[in-house]
């Protein structure tokens, strides 16, 4: 599945849920990942570069300051 799939899969059917939905989604994926890799040590540095694609061209300061914004208007 491509990031583009999954960002609308996110956008469309996920973001949409119930905050506690979604908190029961992500133990459910968690509980799945655990049980399948439970004899194989797990490493940070497995997360190297994941997502790199997403912050390709994007300011950190831009970014930083549209989260600012949304939390203030909640």
């Amino acid at each position: 599945m491509t990031s583009l799939m999954i960002d609308q899969l996110y956008e469309q059917q996920i973001k949409t849920l119930p905050r506690a939905a979604r908190l029961r989604l992500l133990a459910r994926i968690a509980d799945d990942l655990a049980a399948t890799d439970e004899d194989k040590p797990v490493s940070i540095m497995g997360l190297h570069g994941l997502g790199a694609d997403m912050w390709q061209g994007m300011d950190a300061q831009d970014y930083v300051n549209h989260l600012r914004d949304e939390w203030d208007r909640q």
